[in-house]
């Protein structure tokens, strides 16, 4: 088939660098920094402003590397990378800073998150004065400022000029605050209000120069792995925006990420303070922790996991009778009949995979499969046990054995066909699309198979002579065109088994193993 195939479009990881300290217990800095930015699709980078000595329960010392090493690492960064975002963390004094800034008016990144380190949880001021007045130089480049609520309280008394401001006691003074920076700087201003006391942990996007104040709500999650938490915040916001470019859904959905990962953090057991979020829980709980199959490789294991089945199928009496032709009619017009019966229902469980099928190239060879089955496969049926010869090549003998073909035509479904249709249909009926198709899978995997082995004289020479009664039958197993239509089964089948949970994955083989026993159990029929 080569109408339909889909097309899919390939989305773009940002590339955000994050420039901020280092934290060796894996929580905060430079390691939240990247753990957030790939927990939320993004790729990576870093440049360490400063290595600390630190753990949950706090720091121990800080050692900050020269700046101009800092300005080669920005250098060789933007030298070969294309930055889509920036997040910028711990800047240890106003050298750095200086740096920092220069970096960024030369490479006109298009996103910078600022996130300023400037005030301990204690309260304790973490940068000397000279580096706070080169902050403040600092904010007007950046697009978003994340301070928390001790950092947003000096932010407001500098850029106004005053006198030390305290800090917000209320929700409604911490957004008169966040307004003021934003209105001195010109940047957004991501009021974070988890300091409050109370039940709620709100937070506000503020843009005095749109008058805007977007609040986000939410309960105060009760947990002590809040480690990093405004890091983790930062370079998840920088991350999501160079992705969906509005900051509006960009903090919803990192705030919505960050709460998730909070409601997990306790489980990680890291350290005896207070322990880091977790990152990748979301991830861990939604996609599993093992790594998806090659198709190629579920095809070999499916194949290989039936390899008992299709043994037995090659010692069916049926089989090597039919291979021999010393198969009897009668048998033979029985079988033909139950296969008549099989494909009536068969293709509408096709019909089923079609519309069940997620893609446009899915839909298109479960149709063309079905319609196949019906215009195709069972009228060539038709025209063998109602004595064709010009369709078959063979006529049945007298018109009497035509009437008895006839009549076979209309039979019942024997059991073997019964639990086989009971199976399919089940399963159809269950709406899951992958599992529906691997339960199909069998039907055109297995008759290929034997139709190519009968064709290369596997089960013996007498099934490739032209005199063979049974020639023209053969003949339809080794279709190639029917081979085509297998590898694309195969490929539709075996790419949804990758792409799926590992549960859903295991129930698609059971339900492709289910099938296989069945087709055992409907070529042993015939002569059981």
């Amino acid at each position: 088939m080569t109408a339909g195939a889909a097309t899919h479009r390939v989305r773009r990881v940002p590339r955000v660098l994050s420039i901020a300290g280092s934290d060796p217990s894996g929580g905060a800095g430079i390691q939240a920094d990247l753990k957030s930015i790939a927990a939320v699709g993004g790729y990576g980078m870093s440049a360490i402003t400063a290595l600390t000595a630190q753990n949950t329960r706090g720091v121990r010392g800080v050692h900050v590397p020269p700046a101009e090493f800092l300005a080669a690492q920005l250098d060789a960064i933007s030298d070969d990378i294309a930055i889509d975002a920036v997040k910028v963390g711990m800047l240890a004094n106003a050298e750095v800073i200086t740096v920092v800034a220069d970096w960024l008016r030369r490479t006109s990144v298009p996103i910078v998150v600022l996130d300023p380190v400037m005030v301990a949880t204690s309260g304790d001021r973490l940068l000397d004065p000279d580096a706070e007045l080169a902050l403040r130089d600092l904010l007007p480049l950046a697009d978003l400022i994340t301070p928390n609520l001790l950092e947003l309280a000096v932010l407001a008394g500098a850029v106004a000029d005053a006198h030390p401001v305290a800090p917000a006691t209320t929700w409604a003074e911490a957004i008169a605050q966040a307004e003021a920076v934003s209105a001195a700087t010109g940047a957004r201003v991501l009021a974070k209000g988890g300091h409050l006391p109370g039940g709620d942990a709100p937070d506000a996007l503020v843009h005095a120069a749109s008058a805007g104040v977007v609040e986000f709500t939410g309960e105060r999650i009760a947990t002590t792995a809040t480690h990093g938490t405004g890091c983790s915040l930062s370079s998840a916001v920088a991350t999501l925006q160079a992705e969906l470019g509005d900051w509006e859904a960009a903090v919803g959905e990192a705030r919505r990420w960050l709460r998730e990962s909070l409601r997990h953090g306790e489980a990680l057991e890291v350290g005896g303070g207070h322990g880091p979020v977790s990152h990748f829980a979301g991830l861990w709980s939604r996609g599993g922790l093992r790594t998806a199959p090659m198709p190629a490789e579920i095809a070999d294991e499916w194949w290989g996991g039936i390899a008992d089945v299709r043994a037995a199928i090659d010692d069916l009496p049926f089989i090597r009778a039919l291979a021999d032709g010393t198969l009897e009619r009668e048998p033979f017009l029985a079988y033909l009949a139950q296969d008549a019966l099989y494909l009536r229902d068969y293709a509408r469980v096709l019909a089923e995979a079609s519309r069940l099928a997620p893609d446009a190239a899915g839909q298109a060879f479960w149709a063309d499969s079905a319609h196949g089955s019906l215009v195709g496969e069972l009228e060539l049926h038709t025209r063998w046990l109602t004595g064709d010869a010009d369709a078959t090549g063979v006529a049945l003998p007298t018109e009497a054995d035509a009437t008895s073909a006839a009549l076979v035509f209309a039979a019942e479904p024997d059991a073997a066909t019964t639990a086989y249709l009971d199976h399919l249909l089940a399963t159809g009926a269950r709406g899951d699309y992958a599992v529906l198709a691997a339960a199909v899978l069998p039907c055109f995997w297995i008759y290929v198979d034997l139709g190519e082995r009968l064709a290369a004289g596997e089960f013996g020479q007498r099934a490739l002579d032209p005199e063979h009664p049974y020639a023209s039958w053969l003949e339809t197993y080794a279709d190639p065109a029917f081979a085509v239509a297998t590898r694309e089964a195969i490929e539709l089948v075996t790419r949804e088994a990758a792409a799926a949970t590992p549960e859903r994955r295991e129930a698609m083989r059971r339900a492709f193993h289910a099938s296989a026993r069945h087709e055992l159990a409907f070529f042993a029929a015939p002569l059981a």
